[in-house]
């Protein structure tokens, strides 16, 4: 059974997958928050201590933005003991149709991202309602009798 199935939610199939590739990659690693500066703008903020700017990408496709971090290890370090951790991650998000990244920064081992939000408006169509005897359209050009 579909969480978006019908008759509620139509055409949402797209989403309802990538929620699910998202929930299998989900772990804890590394921390973030999101916060709302502002109405229209958003900060995301993954805890990266350790990694820098060379070993994180940043990459938008299509809605889903995902931010990847990989340590290069250095052979030559001999550790007594690691408690930091230094491993790769993949973080995704979903944006909202319309959403825009508006830059990055790296800043005290803090990656913040900063999301502009588009200004919602409504949008009211009235559609018609033919009856049998008008021909209803079925396709560029061709009418139903």
């Amino acid at each position: 059974m579909s969480t978006f199935g019908p008759p509620f939610l139509l055409g949402f199939d797209e989403i309802e997958n990538m929620l699910a590739r998202i929930t299998k990659t989900a772990d804890g690693f590394p921390p973030y928050n999101i916060e709302q500066l502002t109405p229209d703008l958003l900060r995301i903020t993954l805890a990266v201590a350790g990694y820098a700017d060379s070993d994180l990408d940043i990459t938008l496709e299509d809605n889903q933005l995902m931010v990847r971090g990989r340590q290069n290890q250095n052979p030559e370090r001999r550790y007594l003991y690691r408690g930091i951790a230094g491993r790769s991650f993949i973080k995704t998000f979903v944006l909202a149709d319309g959403m825009t990244i508006e830059g990055a920064s790296l800043e005290n081992g803090l990656l913040n991202i900063d999301l502009k939000r588009p200004v919602k408006t409504s949008h009211i169509r009235r559609i018609e309602i033919k009856t049998k005897s008008q021909p209803v359209l079925i396709g560029p050009g061709r009418r139903k009798k």
